[in-house]
């Protein structure tokens, strides 16, 4: 029952508590680990937090688009979590190891239930939260920009909406994709819920692996 609006402010709320804490509790550094280059941009404490706070929103309603076929959501962020199983595992965070692999093997028992055809859903309570989840994790790692990498599902999806909705207004009434967000679209272009939950998953595995190699000179083990 609440708005858009509401909703929003009650995840930039949420993000920005979140965000707060990591930072008292010496998680956060101000500063934006590039992956691959090994390098670190410096940046002032309030833009860094502004900064945090939008992606983590960002990231949040991202995940929750993914989540619009049987598994999809589940599927892709299976790969996710066990990237920072490993990351944290090379990081030497045994407290987010263990998170990171809980998150794991519960969504793989979801999974069971979860693929097509799916006999329970995750709805809203479930996705909003593994956005949470995938986001808050690159964050305590401080490793935000990987995002880029391993949500890389997450971020076509929210384009694909974006560019639909904005491409309708200005051209009233046409439309690139035959329908958003883009797996809506692959389904109305004849592929099975099944092909698509396995190219999506098959692409987040890869760039998860690109994400890895990516992040091998953050710290030395």
């Amino acid at each position: 029952g609440l708005t858009a609006l509401q909703k929003f402010l009650l995840q930039l709320a949420a993000a920005v508590a979140f965000t707060v804490l990591l930072r008292n509790y010496g998680y956060l550094t101000p500063s934006l680990y590039i992956p691959f280059f090994n390098v670190e941009l410096a940046i002032p404490w309030v833009v860094y937090m502004i900064f945090a706070a939008f992606v983590m929103v960002a990231t949040v309603n991202a995940v929750n688009l993914t989540d619009g076929i049987d598994g999809l959501a589940t599927g892709v962020t299976i790969p996710v979590a066990l990237f920072y199983v490993a990351v944290s595992a090379w990081f030497n965070r045994s407290d987010l190891t263990v998170v990171s692999a809980a998150l794991a093997g519960g969504l793989s028992a979801f999974l069971i239930y979860n693929f097509h055809p799916a006999k329970v859903f995750m709805g809203d309570t479930g996705s909003l939260f593994l956005g949470g989840a995938v986001c808050g994790l690159a964050f305590a790692l401080d490793i935000p920009l990987v995002l880029i990498l391993v949500g890389l599902v997450y971020l076509v999806e929210t384009l694909s909406d974006i560019i639909q909705v904005v491409y309708f207004k200005l051209t009233h009434g046409k439309r690139i994709f035959k329908m958003a967000p883009i797996h809506h679209h692959f389904e109305m272009c004849g592929w099975s819920e099944e092909k698509i939950f396995t190219v999506f998953v098959g692409i987040t595995c890869l760039m998860c692996v690109a994400a890895w190699f990516g992040v091998q000179g953050r710290y030395a083990p």
